[in-house]
């Protein structure tokens, strides 16, 4: 068994305090096979059933990213009009993608076709599926953290209209779209702290006791 000593912990801590969704990133280029790195950090992660329906969507081509960011722009305008007063001004100043800036896209779907783990955990919950991406996309940010590289989560998307960009089966499930590439700045702060949207609660706040 592997034994990780008192230093490695205070760093793994410090890692999970300094991971950021990233918006504002340098135009440079990411090292070579750096996504590809990331998503085999993300293959080792749990997946109910041992299902991994993990499925990546490197996006390189300049015509289907200009899509994205029109679908961006145009859900983002719809987001806005939910909101009214002070409440959607301050909405009006977020930076909420970093799709013109960042290097990389990533685009990530559940596969809830697949047959891999044989069902095994989904008949009460089939959920689990779509749960067992996102903790592939955890494990990513937090590896990206650990090489200086930023990763954002863009979710102001229209699931549908990524489908018929993307071009992928119609089974897989959108669940998020990243933008990867070297962060501006770095901050142990969440953004929409910073620009006092909301802020970071206590753990007691979301825990009870039975």
């Amino acid at each position: 068994m592997v034994a990780f000593d008192d230093t490695f912990r205070r760093q793994l801590h410090e890692l999970f305090v300094w991971r950021r969704d990233v918006r504002r990133f340098r135009s440079d280029p990411l090292p070579e096979g750096a996504i590809d790195g990331l998503i085999e950090t993300g293959c080792l992660s749990p997946s109910v059933g041992l299902s991994q329906p993990w499925r990546f969507v490197i996006v390189d081509d300049a015509a289907r990213r200009r899509a994205v960011i029109d679908d961006f722009r145009a859900c983002n305008a719809d987001a806005l009009s939910c909101y009214s007063g002070e409440r959607a001004a301050r909405y009006a100043t977020l930076k909420l993608s970093g799709l013109e800036q960042a290097p990389g896209h990533l685009a990530v779907f559940a596969d809830k076709a697949s047959d891999v783990g044989h069902g095994l955990g989904r008949a009460t919950m089939p959920e689990t599926t779509e749960y067992s991406v996102v903790a592939a996309i955890t494990a990513m940010w937090l590896a990206a953290r650990a090489d200086g590289i930023g990763l954002g989560w863009v979710s102001i998307l229209s699931p549908d209209r990524i489908h018929a960009i993307l071009d992928v089966p119609q089974s897989w499930k959108f669940i998020a779209y990243l933008c990867i590439g070297h962060p501006e700045a770095e901050c142990d702060q969440p953004e929409l702290e910073q620009a006092k949207w909301e802020h970071r609660r206590g753990a007691d706040e979301f825990t009870l006791r039975r």
